[in-house]
C-alpha cells in the first residue's frame, strides 16, 4: 500500500460534465423510453399512508406517479400527482364526509383492475413513436408494462420521460398525428 499524494485545487480547476448526446428519436426502440423494475426500484407508497403527504413526497421524489401497495407489498394500483391534487382532496373530504388527516392513499388510487398496460413482449418490438401515438389515442400520462407470462408488472413508460429524451414538448391530450409528432421534433 503507498500513500497518495493530495493537491491543492486551483481556482482554473471546473467541474466536468459528461458528454450527452441524444440517441433517442421516435424511430428507437422503445425499450430506450422505458423504467424496467428489474433494473429500477419503482415508486411505491403503502396505501394506507396519509394522502395529504403524497403530493409533497411526489414534489421531493420528482415523481407523478407511485404505485401503491399494501402491508403485504402486493401491488393494489397507482395513484399521481393528479389524483391527490387540493381539489380532489376536497372532493373526497365532502364525499367522504371524513377530516383531511384521515384520507388515506387508497382513497386516492386508481385500482390495478382498472389500469391499461403495454405487453413488455410487444413493446420489446415497437418504437417510441408507436409508444407515443398509444398513449395519445388513449390520453395516458403514465402506462404500466406487464409480463403477462409471469403476471408481473415489469416496469412503467412515462411522457415526462419520454418528453426529456426526445427534448421536445409532448401533449398526450391533444392528440396530434404522428406526422405533427415528427414535423414538432425536426424544428
Amino acid at each position: 500500500m503507498h500513500t497518495l499524494q493530495l493537491h491543492k485545487t486551483d481556482a482554473a480547476d471546473r467541474l466536468a460534465w459528461p458528454v450527452v448526446e441524444n440517441k433517442v428519436s421516435v424511430t428507437s426502440s422503445a425499450m430506450a423510453v422505458f423504467t424496467d423494475f428489474k433494473q429500477y426500484m419503482p415508486h411505491v407508497i403503502d396505501e394506507n399512508a396519509p394522502a395529504t403527504r403524497v403530493e409533497k413526497i411526489m414534489r421531493q421524489s420528482h415523481v407523478r406517479m407511485m404505485l401503491v401497495v399494501d402491508a403485504n407489498n402486493a401491488f393494489t394500483g397507482i395513484v399521481t400527482s393528479q389524483d391527490v391534487s387540493e381539489q380532489h382532496i376536497v372532493q373526497k373530504i365532502a364525499e367522504l364526509k371524513v377530516p383531511r388527516d384521515g384520507l388515506v392513499v387508497r382513497d386516492f388510487m386508481q385500482a390495478k383492475t382498472s389500469l391499461m398496460s403495454f405487453d413488455f413482449t410487444e413493446l420489446t418490438k415497437s418504437s417510441v413513436g408507436d409508444v407515443v401515438e398509444t398513449l395519445r389515442d388513449y390520453g395516458q400520462h403514465h402506462c404500466l408494462v406487464l409480463d403477462r407470462d409471469s403476471h408481473e408488472v415489469r416496469g412503467v413508460i412515462s411522457v415526462s420521460d419520454i418528453a426529456r429524451e426526445l427534448r421536445a414538448p409532448l401533449d398526450v391530450q391533444d392528440k396530434p398525428t404522428f406526422s405533427q409528432l415528427i414535423r414538432v421534433l425536426a424544428a
